[in-house]
């Protein structure tokens, strides 16, 4: 599903812009009237009711201004509580990941489903490899499932000769690689929020836009608004993200949204790189058996949640946004950080006490081009000046943490250069299931050695819930962007001596 435009793209969307447009021309009371702008008219025309389409919209409106999730059953107007978000500095407050609950289409968990494809065959092969008997068949000779035996293994369906049983799942709970989303009492969707780590993958994947993250793009505004000097620092998978923006048409437009200056968080990738090359020499294996990387926040969560035995054996390097937030903050002590990148999670990583300090907002590419169609910003149209052409501080390794395989591959790169003799084994996985399943090989001793690379999302930052481009594309576009780099490797950053400065 994912890498095909659809309506619920637009309303996700058109909420950002919207939310947006409010923010930068001071006008909150307007929220109350945004559901009739964006659902207009008397008929429905997604689901049963014009007034069910009005109310999600509602909702999906509070949570891109940082506020609660309501449930049906709550009253109150769109602008309910709005006072608490109409201020410069907010902080998520969770959950992050939310499930409306009267968007949610109610689909069934998992079971297997014989179509009118049967055709009462004689041999029953589905019959046959049923490890549970729980295939029987009716008058006519059709299949009939008992999905109260049935373990889903899905032999029947492999067995089939008319391809006629299908398993179906429900497309939230096959995204989340934590196995997270249960039924509530109704059938609806509802998160775990105690194995939930916040990667938005469900979030992509419901056909029906049923959830939704919170949003800091309000706060950001306001903040611009109030004369604060806000920096964006942009992840290297911002390339191809908007249409015809290129490097310095993108600072440009990022200046007339108000940003005070625009930086590359490749520089903080290729200073992770070079800790993380550090820390594997040391530990690996004299100390630890396998160390795996740390600048994913969702697959960092999860392996100390599901794996707290092996959480030590993850790097303890900051991640890329840290690193370059502090740098950008030891130059410009006044101001506020905005890290702009394609990643749910990192919303989260950002409201640790641990580094609130460092980074202030998180905005998605998807929440960004909200503010850039609000502000009527067309890249076609945009005119940089000199000073945007100085964009190329991150080396093409740093730009390659965007990409699956791009941060071990630094990593070992870095170790080539400084330790020549030593043999770094990797390893890399994408998506919580992929990656679940390499630490569970790790923990029987099979990765021995190894540096291990784990990222959420299935095809790396490329894939966060904040993107916008289909993911070849983004890869392609990524692969592109390390060939145009100056410097090729993290031993050819002008930062590297600041590493300490930044670990302070």
């Amino acid at each position: 599903m994912r890498g095909i435009h659809s309506v619920v793209d637009d309303l996700r969307r058109s909420v950002f812009e919207e939310v947006a447009r409010m923010a930068y021309e001071d006008d909150v009371a307007r929220i109350d009237k945004l559901p009739y702008k964006i659902i207009p008219g008397e008929v429905a025309r997604y689901r049963d009711s014009v007034f069910r389409e009005r109310a999600i919209v509602t909702e999906r409106l509070r949570l891109a201004c940082g506020l609660p999730l309501r449930s049906a059953a709550d009253y109150g107007l769109p602008s309910e509580g709005i006072e608490e978000a109409n201020i410069p500095e907010k902080y998520y407050e969770p959950p992050l990941i939310n499930v409306i609950p009267f968007a949610c289409n109610a689909c069934p968990e998992k079971e297997m489903r014989v179509s009118s494809n049967c055709q009462g065959c004689l041999s029953h092969p589905c019959q046959a490899v049923c490890p549970k008997n729980a295939i029987s068949t009716d008058a006519y000779g059709h299949s009939v499932i008992d999905n109260d035996k049935c373990i889903k293994c899905g032999r029947c369906v492999d067995q089939c000769p008319y391809d006629a049983i299908s398993k179906i799942e429900r497309p939230c709970a096959k995204a989340c690689g934590m196995d997270a989303i249960h039924s509530d009492e109704m059938g609806r969707a509802k998160i775990d929020y105690d194995k939930c780590v916040s990667c938005g993958m469900c979030l992509v994947n419901c056909p029906f836009g049923a959830i939704a993250d919170k949003s800091q793009i309000f706060q950001i505004i306001r903040a611009i608004k109030n004369g604060e000097k806000v920096i964006a620092i942009v992840a290297p998978a911002f390339v191809g993200q908007f249409k015809g923006a290129t490097v310095p048409k993108l600072r440009k437009a990022m200046r007339i949204l108000g940003f005070e200056n625009t930086f590359e968080v490749a520089v903080g990738a290729d200073l992770c790189t070079i800790e993380e090359a550090e820390d594997f020499l040391k530990e690996v294996p004299a100390k630890q058996p396998f160390m795996g990387t740390s600048c994913c926040p969702a697959w960092s969560v999860m392996a100390k949640k599901t794996f707290p035995d092996l959480a030590p054996y993850i790097s303890m390097a900051l991640t890329p946004m840290v690193l370059t937030a502090r740098l950008v903050k030891k130059d410009f002590p006044d101001a506020k950080i905005v890290f702009v990148g394609p990643c749910a999670a990192k919303k989260l990583e950002a409201s640790r006490r641990s580094v609130r300090s460092d980074v202030d907002f998180v905005l998605t590419f998807e929440e960004l081009n909200g503010m850039f169609t609000a502000k009527d910003i067309d890249f076609d149209y945009i005119e940089p000046d000199a000073c945007d052409e100085d964009f190329q501080e991150g080396s093409a390794a740093g730009r390659g943490f965007a990409v699956m395989g791009g941060v071990a591959a630094a990593v070992k790169d870095h170790i080539a250069h400084v330790a020549p003799d030593r043999e770094v084994p990797m390893e890399f996985a994408d998506g919580l299931r992929e990656c679940r399943k390499m630490l569970m090989m790790a923990r029987k001793g099979l990765k021995n050695g190894y540096l291990l690379e784990g990222m959420a999302c299935p095809g790396g930052c490329v894939a966060g819930a904040g993107t916008i481009t289909p993911v070849p594309q983004s890869t392609r576009n990524i692969e592109k962007y390390k060939a145009a780099a100056e410097k090729h490797s993290s031993l050819e950053s002008s930062f590297a001596s600041r590493l300490k400065e930044a670990e302070e």
